[in-house]
């Protein structure tokens, strides 16, 4: 006897999970502009590669701004199996994501605590970062009031004024420590230029920092980001808080950069033109043709996070993008859904409507990126757009194919 299948039921719910994952994934990267790839055995491998550097530091993890754009979720569970125990995050709402795929793990919160906030910082288990004495009478109130012992960090502004209590106001709460049951599980600072290793700030702050962290007896002491995990052991005290490091940024601009390439952008080619000698290109005119031209146009713009800077015109060469394995330069302003790109120079029906050109990877890093943009890695990363197709390789993911060459016509790309 032949079982049919319920004739209400959808083709998705009829596949295994491994095949509607697949077939979801193949639509997804089918109908986005474009496809994002974030590589987490490149992420892991940069996370361990700054623990090694640091040791006998431990290495925590900072996943806040969606894990620096690369998705907190995917990059905080890929963390925690290769054995990352400590999570910073910005905000609350973060917290709440880490926790979801980290149950075990210790999460601090960079924006620290306020008197309503107290009963989710307990619900989630997680701990401010206190930076101010009222923030820190409002969380000894809560404590007392419901018995709450999740601990805090106290942040100390050697520098920055920014965040963090002043170094006398934090001699002010030393006779805390030497009492016992004080709740404080990290102090910590932040450094100002910890990029530029000679900056004369950075001396000032190690040495401000060791000297009233040594009066916080028993309690870890933490005062390195990426960059200041590479100035050296005086630096790198009990914790260090890796973020754009792992993520592929250099963490050393004056020198190359140690870290492996973690993501990967492409968009879609959803044009290709000819454009005769003398007609400009974009909003403003701003780009003419200097020969009989062709360009291909790509399906991202500024509001997918490629920023309007990074544009050409007459006097200025902008970014490039590689089709084909060629970089191609771009020819005039960024739009917000769309680029030109100049690609005379490839050779006869390379550049072909619907094939993927790399925006990021390839050889073109973030910090290349971010050049172009006038800006840092750290916002070209975070401001990577919602419009993309996301896909992850490594560490818990399955892999997943994206073309690079066209087809005779759009298809969904291999799973």
């Amino acid at each position: 006897m032949n079982i049919l299948p319920d004739p209400n039921a959808t083709v998705a719910s009829l596949l295994t999970p491994e095949a509607a994952k697949a077939a979801a994934l193949a639509a997804s990267t089918a109908t986005a502009p474009g496809v994002l790839s974030i590589d987490l055995d490149a992420l892991i491998a940069n996370w361990r590669k700054l623990e090694k550097t640091a040791v006998p530091a431990e290495a925590a993890a900072v996943v806040k701004g969606d894990a620096y754009g690369c998705g907190t979720g995917p990059v905080t569970r890929a963390l925690a199996a290769a054995g990352c125990k400590t999570f910073f995050v910005a905000t609350l709402g973060e917290a709440a994501a880490v926790r979801a795929v980290a149950p075990d793990a210790t999460i601090y919160v960079l924006d620290g605590f306020f008197q309503t906030t107290g009963d989710e910082f307990a619900k989630l288990n997680c701990r401010p970062v206190i930076g101010d004495l009222y923030e820190l009478a409002e969380w000894d109130v809560y404590c007392r009031r419901t018995g709450w012992n999740g601990g805090a960090a106290i942040h100390i502004d050697t520098g920055m004024n920014r965040l963090g209590l002043t170094v006398t106001e934090a001699q002010g709460i030393v006779p805390r420590i030497a009492a016992g049951d004080h709740g404080i599980t990290l102090v910590m600072s932040h450094l100002v230029a910890a990029e530029s290793p000679n900056h004369s700030i950075n001396a000032k702050q190690v040495s401000a920092f060791r000297e009233i962290a040594s009066q916080f007896a028993g309690v870890p002491a933490s005062l390195s980001a990426s960059s200041g995990i590479f100035l050296g052991s005086q630096f790198q005290f009990d914790l260090i808080r890796p973020g754009a490091a792992m993520y592929g940024v250099n963490p050393t601009p004056e020198a190359d950069n140690p870290m492996q390439p973690v993501v990967d952008l492409k968009a879609r080619v959803v044009q290709v033109r000819n454009v005769e000698r003398g007609d400009t290109v974009g909003y403003g005119a701003t780009w003419s043709a200097r020969r009989p031209t062709k360009i291909a146009v790509l399906s991202a713009g500024y509001a997918d996070g490629y920023f309007r800077a990074a544009g050409s015109n007459d006097g200025t060469r902008g970014a490039d993008v590689i089709i084909a394995g060629q970089r191609c330069p771009i020819a005039g302003r960024i739009s917000m859904d769309l680029m030109a790109v100049d690609v005379t120079d490839l050779p006869p029906n390379v550049a072909r409507r619907g094939q993927m050109a790399t925006l990021i990877g390839d050889g073109i890093t973030v910090d290349e990126l971010a050049h172009h943009f006038g800006t840092i890695g750290y916002e070209v990363l975070t401001s990577l757009g919602p419009r993309y197709a996301r896909i992850y390789k490594g560490g818990d993911a399955k892999p997943a194919a994206v073309p690079t060459t066209a087809p005779a016509a759009p298809v969904a790309p291999a799973s």
